[in-house]
């Protein structure tokens, strides 16, 4: 669940880029102290938003396996073995 902080996150995509340029940002490391103090802030609540995304994203992929009773892929095609042909 996301809170009223996030309003101004788009999707998964924006704020993942978001995300690189905060992180880019802090990594240059000449920000005065509450600038980077919010900018940290700000990254926490991207990297929160997208890891409940991801979290909501797998959740999904489970329901259709579930109902679709879709199986992994035999271990000769998802492990390139090709299984001496």
């Amino acid at each position: 669940m996301t809170g009223p902080a996030d309003t101004s996150i788009k999707d998964f995509e924006a704020a993942i880029a978001e995300l690189e340029g905060v992180v880019r940002k802090l990594e240059e490391g000449d920000l005065p102290l509450e600038q980077s103090l919010a900018l940290y802030e700000r990254g926490v609540q991207l990297s929160r938003f997208c890891h409940a995304r991801l979290e909501d994203a797998e959740r999904r992929i489970e329901l259709l396996t579930e109902r679709g009773r879709l199986e992994p892929a035999p271990r000769a095609l998802a492990g390139g073995d090709d299984g001496g042909i």
